[in-house]
């Protein structure tokens, strides 16, 4: 068998960029031909993504273990979509993936639009849309619509968790503010579906610092039972006794409170060990009642809003509810 020569570096270097994705003609730039491509698909060195692009990873992506696994799916999505319809734009989900959005679904189809709404049948999975003229910027070598325009585009698209999700992590990350959601609501009038892609938007709070935590926000919502505060700061004597994700005033002048484990600040061994001393500071207090949950709680019937009605029930909040200062003050 014929021993295959080293692949130029450049390759991977590209790779390295793209998600683990190299197109055809890259491939070419880089004096590797179809011949040699072929050789490298054959061995099972490469994988083929349809006629225009090659996944110098082995692996299915359905088998990967990594960190960033959904994270990694849909940013690879979107690049293809570039790859496959070289001088496009990622549009829709897709751009708001290469933005660092949180909130969006687990997959994701390659969307990328023409310049000037230029039509095109697609190919190899991607998703041509016709969106005309929308302003776009630079990510690396391609161009992805600017934030406000993609979420307009992808919001109709969306379910309303996800979508409130998703503009909730962008107000989050400082990726827009409230003059630019302004646009993002002018951006939507007209559209399909645009009526309720615009309730998404007042749903939508900068202060959820995860897409888990969107969810337990909403189902309380659903349940007419939203948070009275959200990261609230508990202090005693001055010093700092902890953070939780949700919070309601109890008419005893109590605090129930609501942590959602394994995301965001939550996520890491050595964050869920800090969290048992900080518990611990708060329960020590008696003017704090903790219910934590992992997000997977919330696709169970009822969901988290269910299990927050039942504790109100016993221990009611507050009503009207409290006023909103920087931070509570347990002495």
């Amino acid at each position: 068998m014929r021993s295959l020569t080293a692949v130029p570096q450049v390759l991977h270097d590209l790779a390295a960029r793209q998600e683990g994705l190299v197109s055809v003609r890259q491939c070419y730039a880089a004096g590797v031909d179809r011949r040699r491509i072929g050789r490298l698909v054959d061995r099972g060195v490469w994988r083929t993504e349809g006629g225009r692009v090659l996944d110098t990873d082995p692996v299915e992506p359905g088998k990967r273990v990594r960190d960033d696994y959904f994270d990694h799916l849909r940013r690879r999505s979107a690049v293809k979509g570039l790859l496959v319809w070289p001088g496009t734009a990622a549009v829709g989900s897709a751009a708001l993936a290469l933005h660092g959005v949180a909130g969006l679904p687990r997959r994701i189809d390659p969307e990328i639009s023409f310049p000037r709404g230029t039509r095109h049948q697609g190919r190899d999975g991607v998703l041509v849309r016709q969106y005309g003229n929308f302003a776009s910027q630079r990510y690396g070598d391609w161009r992805i619509a600017k934030i406000e325009y993609a979420l307009a585009q992808a919001l109709p698209g969306l379910s309303r968790d996800d979508g409130v999700a998703v503009v909730s992590s962008a107000l989050n990350k400082n990726l827009i503010d409230d003059a630019r959601l302004a646009e993002v609501e002018r951006l939507l009038h007209g559209r399909r579906g645009s009526v309720e892609a615009v309730d998404r938007l007042s749903l939508a709070d900068g202060r959820d610092e995860s897409p888990a935590e969107t969810r337990a926000r909403l189902s309380c919502v659903d349940h007419d039972v939203p948070p009275h505060r959200l990261q609230v700061v508990f202090r005693r004597g001055g010093q700092f006794l902890g953070r939780c994700d949700l919070g309601w005033r109890l008419r005893d002048g109590r605090w129930l409170v609501v942590e959602i484990d394994g995301v965001g600040p939550h996520s890491t061994p050595e964050a869920l060990v800090k969290d048992a001393p900080r518990q611990n500071r708060l329960l020590a207090t008696d003017k704090v009642v903790l219910l934590r949950f992992k997000p997977a709680d919330n696709d169970r019937p009822g969901g988290i809003g269910a299990v927050v009605v039942a504790h109100l029930k016993d221990l009611p909040a507050q009503s009207p509810p409290p006023a909103r200062p920087a931070d509570i003050h347990l002495d």
